[in-house]
């Protein structure tokens, strides 16, 4: 394994109304690549201190609502400034943390500032009026923020996640409070508080802690509008059943199961096969729109699956910043051994699974979270690997002979989050598109390297309520005010 005792450990404290604050209690960070190193350490707020940060919110919140969009969007723009030159010491926390490898971290914090300054490049649309002339009235519509924002958010791609919500939070006009995950809580804790720094206090607000200890403080407080949640399925009916106690919108993404369907005509060259295989393997799978299900024409199954065997049986696993690994561990023991259960299962389904890949030199993969990148292939609609999210690096490939029948497969499922359609032939891929139930079908590409963050982001189903991303991400965060003259 490669050593890390050159490594400090990182410390973090809570951020309340423009001041870094301590707590009684911390949160342990354990290395998932070992399972034994500690990383670091993140301030445990208690119920009191997650209140305070609620106030703080809630006191920031007239001023930071009076100011026009153009003068939030420039002090968040100045606010972003230390981000680059933090970058690579953030990222190198996030693998140690998260797992992941460090190219993956790099990009999740880049990402982070992408989407804000994309935001921020839509400050002109935030205060849009609509008028309705008369008569018989002329109606002017405009929209209001909503007050205090709580945002919660996941482990597995943290800042990124973050700038989905947080900027588009912060330009409608809101105050927030960020929640970072519990299990990977210093790299988001470290990106949000440098932002917070350059912010008005109380506008951003960080608070770590665990989940049991300082959730209904964070969500059913009268003055926390909305919660914004990335999480499970029963994450966010936990989140939801909260909420409801005080009638606190919310919006929630909670993962997929996504479809990727192969046609007949599609195209699969190198590039094809590289993008493939990405949608579903990188960050050890850990993505909420990965492929979790890919349906491949009977007709050229056997080439996806040697494509995709190919490719995979290059992974070198191991520590996320040791040289040449292209895959780090998954991030908890827990979700670790849920993979293997499905895999079991598979097999005994009859499915047969396919492992790849191996350590990479000098890497130690007998402990930790490590799993290797598998496909289990034709496997019965009904097994557990098809019909669960995975949220690891295995596939599951099944064949089908007709459109209509591999369309109402790939629309059985609790999940809507995102779909792909691959052909050679745009028409083809449209009208099959509108037939899938899902917020977001690519075209043959799968995932979030892909993704038109101009467009609205978010599912149908079990996948959660509400969107990120674009004008409408923005709106989730305002309300509609109407103002009508007599004519």
């Amino acid at each position: 394994m490669t050593s890390l005792d050159h490594l400090p450990e990182i410390r973090t404290e809570l951020y309340i109304d423009g001041e870094p604050r301590g707590a009684d209690d911390a949160l342990q960070v354990i290395d998932p690549a070992d399972g034994v190193s500690v990383v670091g350490y993140a301030a445990a707020a208690d119920a009191k201190q997650a209140a305070s940060a609620v106030a703080a919110a809630h006191r920031a919140f007239p001023e930071w609502a009076a100011r026009t969009p153009r003068e939030r969007a420039e002090l968040l723009a100045a606010a972003l400034a230390p981000l680059e030159a933090d970058r690579p010491a953030t990222a190198e926390v996030l693998t140690r943390e998260n797992g992941k490898i460090r190219m993956e971290s790099l990009i999740d914090s880049a990402v982070f500032e992408h989407r804000c300054r994309m935001v921020i490049g839509l400050a002109g649309e935030i205060g849009a009026v609509t008028t309705l002339p008369a008569p018989p009235y002329r109606t002017e519509i405009s929209h209001l923020p909503l007050g205090v924002v709580t945002i919660i958010v996941p482990f597995n791609w943290p800042p990124a996640i973050l700038g989905a919500s947080l900027p588009q939070a912060l330009l409608a006009g809101n105050t927030v409070v960020v929640k970072p995950p519990p299990t990977a809580p210093l790299a988001t804790a470290r990106t949000a508080r440098l932002v917070a720094e350059g912010l008005p206090p109380g506008v951003l607000n960080v608070v770590t802690g665990a989940d049991a200890e300082i959730g209904a403080a964070l969500i059913q407080d009268d003055r926390v509008k909305k919660v914004c949640f990335t999480g499970s399925p029963a994450g966010g009916r936990r989140i939801m059943a909260m909420a409801a106690e005080t009638l606190t919108r919310v919006t929630l993404e909670l993962g997929g199961n996504d479809p990727a369907i192969v046609l007949a005509d599609a195209v699969l060259d190198s590039e094809a096969m590289l993008r493939l295989a990405d949608s579903a393997f990188a960050s050890a799978g850990q993505i909420c729109m990965a492929t979790k299900r890919l349906y491949v024409h009977r007709s050229r199954y056997d080439e996806v699956v040697e494509g995709l065997s190919g490719l995979l049986d290059a992974t070198r696993l191991g520590h996320g910043l040791a040289r040449g690994v292209t895959m780090g561990p998954l991030h908890s023991p827990r979700q670790r051994d849920y993979v293997r259960e499905l895999l079991d299962q598979a097999r005994a389904c009859g499915a047969e699974v396919r492992e790849f890949g191996r350590a990479a030199d000098g890497e130690d993969v007998s402990r930790g979270n490590f799993l290797r990148p598998s496909l289990v292939l034709d496997p019965p609609d009904h097994a557990r690997v098809v019909v669960e999210e995975q949220f690891g690096p295995t596939l599951p490939i099944l064949p089908f002979d007709d459109e209509d029948d591999v369309v109402a497969r790939a629309n059985d499922t609790w999940a809507g989050l995102c779909s792909s359609v691959w052909t050679a032939d745009p028409d083809r891929a449209a009208a099959i598109a509108g037939r899938l139930r899902s917020g977001y079908t690519f075209v043959n590409a799968h995932g979030a390297g892909h993704l038109d963050e101009r467009a609205p982001f978010g599912g149908f189903g079990h996948s959660g309520m509400g969107r990120e991303l674009g004008i409408e991400g923005i709106r989730e965060f305002m309300d509609t005010h109407a103002v009508g003259f007599p004519a």
